[in-house]
């Protein structure tokens, strides 16, 4: 997989894209069982499973260019379809890779993309996409950021030594796909409070944020630390939505921050509302979710019925255009080869060698008898 680099192109309203790890065994064994059952249960309309070379493969009804292809590191490609809000057609596209390199002792590791795209504009209330093909269960570890130490659905704690908490920023900053939130513990909290903010969050946000925590005693190293990196401070029992990279020109420290959250169990509304607001600003296109969008849009295979007649039939005019311009040309072709040999046999006057125009003659020269001297000279010639 090509590493993420940064786009002035932002996310459309209409997609969702996510990026991560799973870390136990059989990866696409619990894609299969979670899409067999949402089927089975009508969550979804229908699904798909393809090996990667089958699914860039292009045929004459399917033709396909190398964006199908989703690179030599994927093990497979799984494709779903259901609906939103009626009638809405959400399409999904999960592959899954083997990593660049292995950063934990896991052998299994497999890293994953998720690009799905509804035919309106995405709302948060909508199913994620990430529980369509994985269970939403704490038993299956498929929610690790491409980030190490990094996880969904979860509290993660910041680093204590300041140079790994620096690291940590830049690489969420820079390699993460999901937004990330740092919230600073005022007072070391009960159970209650120690529960994910993002769990209040509704379903399809829930799964694009990562919050992070910092303890009583990390306020002045967390604070001093995000605005060296980032240019964003963390209020004391506060909390802030980090920037992203690029940062927008819609983004401001002071409009993502909230200065108290209550971490007491309750529903933290303020800070909810600035994670919300926040999702909805364009979001950069990172080079290699642009890529994912792509493949979704022009690699496409999980087709209804009547969508696979309409394919058929824009083939068919295709096909149609494209031998009309070819019998057209072939005409063109056969009128300029016409006109060619016309002018061929004039220049020739029916002979295969083209005459050459002779010089004026005098009068002598022009004579019978001086001509045949001239002759018969040429045949004599030793050389000859």
């Amino acid at each position: 997989m090509a590493k993420s680099s940064s786009s002035s192109i932002t996310v459309p309203r209409s997609a969702w894209l996510g990026r991560g790890r799973h870390l136990g065994p059989e990866a696409e064994l619990d894609v299969r069982r979670n899409l067999l059952a949402l089927k089975t249960a009508r969550v979804i309309d229908d699904f798909l499973e393809l090996d990667p070379i089958e699914a860039a493969r292009s045929t004459d009804l399917f033709p396909r260019d190398e964006s199908a292809d989703p690179g030599p590191s994927a093990r497979r490609l799984f494709e779903a379809r259901w609906r939103v809000t009626g009638n809405v057609t959400v399409r999904a596209q999960l592959t899954t890779y083997e990593p660049e390199s292995r950063r934990t002792d896991n052998e299994s590791e497999v890293v994953w993309v998720l690009a799905a795209e509804a035919e309106r504009a995405w709302e948060a209330s909508w199913p994620s996409p990430a529980t369509v093909f994985w269970p939403d269960s704490d038993r299956v570890a498929w929610d690790h950021d491409t980030v190490p130490g990094v996880r969904l659905r979860t509290t993660n704690y910041l680093p204590k030594d300041d140079g790994e908490l620096r690291r940590l920023l830049r690489d969420c900053a820079r390699q993460s796909w999901f937004i990330h939130v740092v919230v600073h513990e005022a007072m070391t909290p009960d159970a209650l409070g120690r529960r994910p903010v993002t769990a209040f969050l509704p379903p399809s946000l829930k799964h694009r944020v990562i919050e992070h925590r910092a303890t009583p005693e990390q306020a002045l190293i967390a604070d001093f630390a995000m605005k060296r990196e980032l240019g964003v401070g963390l209020p004391r029992g506060g909390a802030v939505v980090l920037p992203p990279t690029p940062q927008s020109p819609d983004y401001a420290a002071e409009r993502f921050t909230v200065g108290d959250v209550f971490l007491d169990g309750t529903e933290p509304t303020e800070l909810l509302n600035k994670i919300t607001e926040f999702a909805s600003l364009p979001q950069p296109l990172q080079a290699d979710a642009e890529q994912a969008l792509t493949r979704l849009r022009q690699g496409w295979h999980l087709l209804t019925p009547d969508e696979e007649l309409v394919h058929a039939r824009a083939m068919v005019t295709r096909y149609a255009e494209a031998l009309k311009a070819m019998t057209s040309s072939c005409d063109l072709y056969r009128e300029a080869a016409e006109s060619a040999h016309a002018a061929l046999a004039e220049a020739t006057s029916g002979s295969s060698t083209p005459r050459t125009p002779a010089p004026a003659a005098s009068e002598e020269d022009a004579s019978p008898l001086k001509t045949l001297t001239k002759t018969l000279s040429f045949f004599r010639r030793p050389d000859r």
